[in-house]
């Protein structure tokens, strides 16, 4: 959440799946201060989602590059923004998702890499205390009860083709 809770970082990020990699890029798309993006591109770099590298050497200037840890951020924003497309018509999307062969759009959809199944049922997936929790998250997960996986409600439906 430390690095997607932020407006700015998920624009800046957003951009740069776009290909943006140079500060002005990203001022002009953004609409952003100067001093605001500085802030936010050395989060990113110390952060480790972005690299920052000189493409220029008088005077120097620096690029911003996803890294892989950034670049596995990818599908969070893909979600976030088909979230927010679903509660649009049509005609209210300022952007949208397509296969970048056919053109056509796509609906993303978050999965279980092994069972293909939908996860958006917070009745059938639940989180529970990982091996690392505190033990006020632990307590928290404790009260709830488990759902035993034939009790889970699952049909066709819930299921992605490929």
């Amino acid at each position: 959440m430390e690095h997607v809770g932020e407006w700015w970082t998920l624009l800046i990020l957003h951009d740069a799946f776009d290909g943006y990699t140079r500060f002005d890029q990203f001022q002009e798309s953004l609409g952003i201060s100067s001093s605001m993006l500085t802030t936010r591109l050395k989060t990113l770099v110390a952060d480790g989602l972005l690299e920052r590298r000189p493409y220029q050497t008088s005077p120097v200037r620096h690029e911003y590059v996803l890294t892989e840890l950034g670049r596995s951020l990818r599908p969070v924003i893909v979600a976030l923004a088909a979230w927010g497309n679903s509660r649009l018509t049509p005609t209210e999307r300022s952007m949208i998702l397509v296969d970048a062969h056919s053109g056509e759009e796509v609906e993303p959809v978050v999965v279980d890499a092994k069972t293909g199944r939908r996860l958006d049922d917070s009745a059938a997936y639940v989180f529970t205390a990982g091996p690392a929790a505190s033990d006020a998250m632990r307590s928290r997960y404790a009260a709830r009860p488990a759902i035993p996986a034939e009790e889970a409600k699952v049909g066709p439906e819930d299921l992605v083709q490929p």
